[in-house]
């Protein structure tokens, strides 16, 4: 393409909507992906599936962003959930509404999305350059100007225009290209960019406990995050164990917490209730019943009744009874340290899980520097910010994802 109106870096999420707004309003558009396709990590969201949007109303929606959502109001007045399902079900997507407001394609495939959106951009006419490494991003007296990339040849192009919206992503799942270039360009354009760090992210612990029960997915439990003694946050739902700690949807979403907690270099701990819809006087009252009608059954095999099996063991060892000894002979206090470990089962975090495992990077392009209204920078004109590489991530849920679908529709208005 001869002198595009507008060249945008990163064929994502964010990318794709702006690259298919700008051409809708008549603009020659230039995508340069430094992958060999579009969309890399939006095939890994939801587990492979999609999660693409989230039903909460605006206001909702806004809770689950951090620092500050309050940055996307006009972004979501613009575009918002109800847009995107609408463009994917006009490009030929059907979707389908599951538990916690998460919209998913209804063939369960991620490729269908970036497929469709795909499509779409090229029908528009938009030119999309693949293995296009962007090098640097120039301006002059305070506009945008020219944009050199590093093509398929290892050849240097340099390519002038007047617009660039820049939707490289974050630094989480590098190997999906998100390896942090458009801070660097923001840097380098004058930008701050606030601290980086991996969220939405497993975390292990100190603990041989978690190993011990590796591979164990719990559904309705409840963790509690313990921060210098204090509970700060809870979490309600699905847990996963692993040789190295603890995943699963709770961790991921108290796991902002977590690494900043981290950073902080404070004590971090996780407390998991495996019973929280009887508190400790009804769960002691089934235990009880439990140990009275299986008097004769010796310890260990009571934890049958209560756990998964690959949890056993572990209650076992906690619990320090003799697994020999006869459910009836169970003394008062060995009951209540059942009930406790059942309750309470504490882990000390010790580090989070890098970039490598990470949904998001929170962190970014300063937004107090980006126009909310059109997502174009305040120091540089013509210059644009979309999706991760904002200072601006969310809780699972969908919610992210459509964070870059209006950020790149709004960009893509070109003010």
């Amino acid at each position: 393409m001869k002198n595009p109106d507008v060249i945008v870096v990163g064929g994502g999420a964010a990318g794709l909507l702006a690259s298919i707004r700008a051409a809708m309003d008549g603009h020659k558009v230039l995508v340069l992906e430094k992958m060999q396709t579009a969309g890399k990590k939006m095939l890994l969201t939801g587990k492979g599936r999609c999660n693409i949007t989230n039903s909460d109303s605006i206001k909702d929606f806004i809770t689950q962003v951090f620092p500050d959502g309050r940055f996307l109001y006009s972004a979501f007045n613009q575009f918002f959930n109800s847009d995107i399902l609408a463009l994917l079900e006009d490009c030929g997507v059907e979707t389908m509404l599951e538990r916690g407001g998460r919209y998913f394609p209804k063939s369960e495939k991620a490729s269908d999305v970036v497929d469709a959106l795909y499509k779409r951009a090229k029908d528009l006419g938009v030119e999309f350059i693949f293995n296009a490494k962007v090098l640097s991003i120039e301006q002059l007296e305070g506009k945008i100007n020219y944009v050199t990339y590093l093509n398929n040849n290892l050849e240097e192009i340099k390519i002038p225009v007047q617009n660039v919206i820049v939707c490289t992503g974050g630094k989480s799942y590098p190997g999906t290209g998100s390896t942090g270039d458009g801070y660097v360009f923001a840097k380098k354009l004058g930008h701050k960019v606030e601290k980086l760090l991996p969220t939405l992210v497993p975390v292990e612990t100190f603990e041989d406990t978690a190993s011990e029960m590796q591979g164990l997915s719990l559904k309705n439990i409840n963790a509690s995050l313990i921060i210098d003694g204090i509970e700060e946050d809870s979490e309600f739902g699905e847990l996963l164990f692993t040789h190295y700690g603890l995943s699963g949807p709770v961790i991921l979403t108290l796991s902002r917490k977590i690494v900043v907690a981290l950073e902080e270099k404070r004590e971090v701990k996780i407390s998991i209730d495996f019973k929280p819809a009887l508190d400790f006087e009804k769960l002691d009252a089934r235990i009880l019943r439990d140990l009275n009608e299986h008097g004769k059954m010796k310890f260990a095999n009571l934890f049958k009744l209560w756990l998964p099996q690959k949890a056993i063991s572990v209650f076992q060892k906690l619990s320090n009874i003799d697994i020999e000894k006869q459910a009836s002979k169970i003394s008062g206090a060995e009951r209540k340290k059942i009930v406790s470990l059942l309750k309470n089962l504490e882990f000390t975090v010790k580090a989070h899980r890098g970039y490598n495992e990470a949904v998001v990077t929170a962190g970014g392009v300063c937004t107090d520097e980006v126009n909310p209204k059109t997502m174009e920078s305040k120091l540089v004109q013509g210059l644009y910010f979309a999706g991760e590489v904002l200072n601006l991530d969310a809780n699972t849920g969908g919610y992210n994802l459509q964070i870059a679908f209006s950020t790149g529709w709004l960009a893509g208005g070109l003010g």
